[in-house]
């Protein structure tokens, strides 16, 4: 919103010529672009810890540790976002404070890794392709950890600053981070949501390209760092030496595209029923069929622990009375989780993404002329009234109310 009133109408919060400040746009960048990261990463932990489990045929190490990591990753991830700007000419003391909160935030990981590795010490481990993107995950984050520890200190921040070290880095914890947890997902979760089973040959020879191209990528973007090489640079001397460890990398890239390749392949030409439970896996969605009906359980079940399908005893309750042409959900009372009354869930709709085009039409031309901001709005108030407009009610419903 600063950028558009400073382009539009002559405002001077980035302009220096006007007692503006350049910073200011790189801490507003960096408070939201720091968390965003941790934002893609806590989501992929919680895929690792689901497809840990069923392939490791035992309980997670400690569950409560790993629930407190996250939310400890969570809060101290809003703290860190200065290290990206020690080359700015900060205040010591606000160096040291951002120093000092970047390598707390490795206490968390720290926990959570130790739990997987616990948690894989102790079962028998199945190496099905789900689990083989999890155990890539677990060796390329812990790279991508440690050279972020490097970063966290300010010396050695100012040596690798904006070289490609950094992209190295970024890359080794994003990819590494979500991307390998993503795709594990895909290949655990893909039986559930279509009903056919992906080929574990075809998928084990995708997470071997994408694991090597990979690192073939990114590692010795390390070493160029280190020789001085700047990031976005696309050409440089022969006399540098960069070149040999560049062609490494392009190789490489080649390698990670032909990984992703091959699980599209997969997906398109998978045709082998998966049946309800191909993973003899713990999770509730396990006990449906798969793919889910529209109503997710006949009758929904009642849910002891977090390992929902192994506890579960032949005679377990279950509820009672929930339809089934439609999507409807029991609501609890909040302290005694006792029932009190249903509700139907939206079922599938276009006012959502109707609503998000709106407001981009609002926001993306809105940087470049302020006519944006008369005709996003009005579109922003057609797709909320067709989103809020009341719903004609069940036919069954109409019975009731008008009988014959």
């Amino acid at each position: 919103t600063a950028l558009i009133l400073d382009r539009l109408v002559n405002t001077h919060f980035f302009d220096t010529e006007h007692a503006g400040d350049a910073l200011l746009w790189q801490h507003l960048f960096w408070f939201f672009g720091h968390p965003e990261v941790y934002i893609i990463f806590i989501p992929a932990t919680g895929f690792v810890s689901s497809i840990l489990v069923p392939f490791t045929r035992t309980r997670l190490l400690s569950y409560l540790p790993m629930v407190l990591a996250l939310i400890g990753t969570a809060f101290v991830a809003f703290g860190v976002w200065v290290h990206h700007m020690f080359a700015t000419g900060l205040p010591q003391l606000g160096q040291s404070y951002f120093t000092a909160s970047s390598l707390l935030i490795v206490i968390p990981t720290g926990v959570q890794m130790f739990i997987w590795i616990g948690t894989l010490w102790r079962g028998r481990i199945e190496f099905t392709t789900a689990m083989l993107f999890v155990l890539g995950f677990v060796t390329t984050f812990v790279i991508g950890g440690v050279t972020g520890v490097i970063l966290a200190a300010v010396p050695l921040d100012l040596q690798v600053h904006d070289t490609f070290f950094v992209v190295a880095h970024l890359h080794y914890v994003l990819i590494g981070g979500s991307v390998f947890p993503l795709m594990g997902a895909v290949y655990y979760w893909y039986p559930k949501m279509t009903g056919k089973l992906l080929d574990e040959r075809l998928g084990k020879a995708s997470f071997l390209f994408v694991l090597v191209g990979f690192h073939l990528t990114f590692f010795p973007q390390h070493i160029l760092g280190l020789h001085g090489m700047p990031r976005r640079m696309w050409t440089y001397d022969f006399a540098s030496g960069w070149g040999m460890l560049n062609f490494v990398s392009t190789i490489g890239a080649f390698v990670l595209g032909a990984g992703f390749v091959l699980t599209l392949i997969n997906v398109l030409t998978s045709r082998r029923i998966a049946g309800d439970d191909p993973w003899n896996a713990d999770g509730l969605e396990w006990t449906t069929s798969s793919p889910p009906p529209r109503y997710n359980f006949a009758y929904l079940p009642t849910v002891r622990d977090q390992y929902a399908k192994w506890t579960a005893e032949p005679d377990q309750a279950v509820v009672t009375g929930l339809r089934t042409d439609r999507p409807e959900m029991l609501v609890t009372h909040v302290i005694a989780a006792e029932p009190d009354h249903r509700v139907e869930l939206p079922g599938p709709a276009i006012s959502p993404l109707l609503m998000a085009l709106a407001t981009a039409v609002t926001f993306i031309p809105g940087i470049f002329t302020p006519w944006a901001f008369l005709v996003g709005p009005v579109l922003v108030a057609l797709a909320a009234i067709k989103w809020f407009w009341p719903k004609p009610p069940h036919r069954e419903e109409m019975f009731m109310e008008n009988p014959p």
